[in-house]
């Protein structure tokens, strides 16, 4: 076995560290499979806008021309800047049940961070602070929400036989239709809307979406801003995301809450299209956009992977306000279950409120760090 560093230039080494991942989960029936053409645009330097200020390197492992394994390892100065540290990120780890296939990837990953004169390495993270979505270590049996990964279960291990440590857990849970909302956050919910004339702004157009997209990231920093996670994205990063959100968004299922012209609060509800992407295998052509197209209609399923307070509106109720929102699309729209995709186990209010409002936890994500010795 040897691990080798790919030339990213080269369309076959890119080709092996896509494809390894089909061929990883080519049994699994839970495993979403990316967009294909994301997935190498993430290893083309020319055209990610992670590139133009930062620098990474894709490694395999293989054996008699087979791969078993791949890591990615970052320097990511913005992040480093913003957070005035020296860490490293590792991510796009996936790995056959070989756990010295694993050390030996983490061994170049190591390297690779010494040489930069990184004294960390955490992850998994992606090339932008909005991806990575740790790993998974709890809920196997599910199918993982739209973008949040799947692993198979020996992959904790593995990441602490390398010396990493915990970071921190993400819950995800599902709130069914059925589900009743008590009555007091309706109550208060119209107490405040009254009183301090907060009201929601709905959308009707992707274009009118994409008219708001510098007011909601001014939005997501002031909300964000103070999170481990956190640094400020670039124009071209927040483009890539905005376009990203939007191209599988119903216009309907996004909402604000606002407070005269001001936005207090947020909602971003997407419906889930995770079966259609299993089904054209991560390929939009020739009929991957069909699928999707056709899933946004008939999946019963939807995701809120934002769902959020601006801190200076915190505990005036705004929440409330959120949470009848979030009943009320649930109830109008032809979906049978909501899942909340990944709430911080450290944000006990939000921990708390979800379950009262009737979430239930059943998938868990976890990050992790590992201290260097600096060269």
């Amino acid at each position: 076995m040897r691990v080798h560093k790919l030339d990213i230039e080269k369309k076959r080494d890119v080709n092996r560290f896509v494809n390894f991942v089909f061929e990883l989960y080519r049994d699994c029936p839970q495993w979403v499979p990316p967009l294909v053409s994301a997935a190498k645009n993430d290893l083309d330097r020319r055209k990610h806008p992670f590139y133009s200020h930062s620098t990474a390197d894709f490694f395999v492992a293989e054996s008699d021309g087979q791969t078993l394994g791949r890591i990615a390892v970052m320097k990511n100065r913005h992040h480093n800047g913003y957070h005035q540290t020296k860490v490293a990120f590792f991510g796009y780890f996936e790995v056959v049940e070989d756990v010295e296939v694993a050390r030996a990837l983490f061994d170049a990953a190591f390297e690779w961070a010494w040489t930069q004169g990184l004294g960390e390495i955490i992850g998994p993270r992606g090339l932008i602070g909005t991806e990575g979505g740790g790993v998974l270590v709890d809920g196997f049996e599910h199918r993982p929400a739209l973008g949040v990964p799947y692993n198979y279960p020996y992959y904790d291990a593995f990441i602490k036989d390398a010396g990493f440590e915990k970071e921190t857990d993400y819950f995800s849970g599902f709130i069914s239709r059925g589900h009743e909302l008590p009555e007091r956050f309706y109550r208060i919910a119209e107490k405040v809307k009254s009183r301090r004339g907060f009201w929601i702004k709905a959308f009707r157009t992707k274009r009118e979406m994409r008219q708001w997209v510098p007011r909601v990231v001014k939005v997501h920093r002031e909300t964000f801003g103070e999170n481990h996670t956190f640094y400020p994205p670039t124009d071209q990063e927040i483009a890539r995301i905005a376009d990203t959100l939007i191209s599988i968004a119903d216009p309907r299922l996004i909402k604000l809450v606002m407070q005269k012209e001001r936005i207090a609060g947020f909602l971003f509800v997407y419906p889930d299209v995770s079966a259609a992407l299993q089904k054209v295998r991560g390929r939009l052509w020739p009929w991957g956009w069909y699928e999707l197209l056709r899933e946004q209609k008939r999946t019963r399923w939807a995701n809120a992977n934002g769902l959020g307070v601006l801190p200076a509106y915190q505990g005036l109720g705004v929440n409330a306000v959120l949470y009848t929102e979030l009943a009320n699309t649930l109830q109008g729209s032809h979906f049978d279950c909501l899942d909340l995709v990944q709430v911080e186990e450290g944000n006990f209010k939000s921990l708390s409120e979800m379950k009262t409002i009737g979430a239930k936890w059943y998938k868990r994500h976890r990050s992790y760090r590992r201290a260097l010795k600096v060269k």
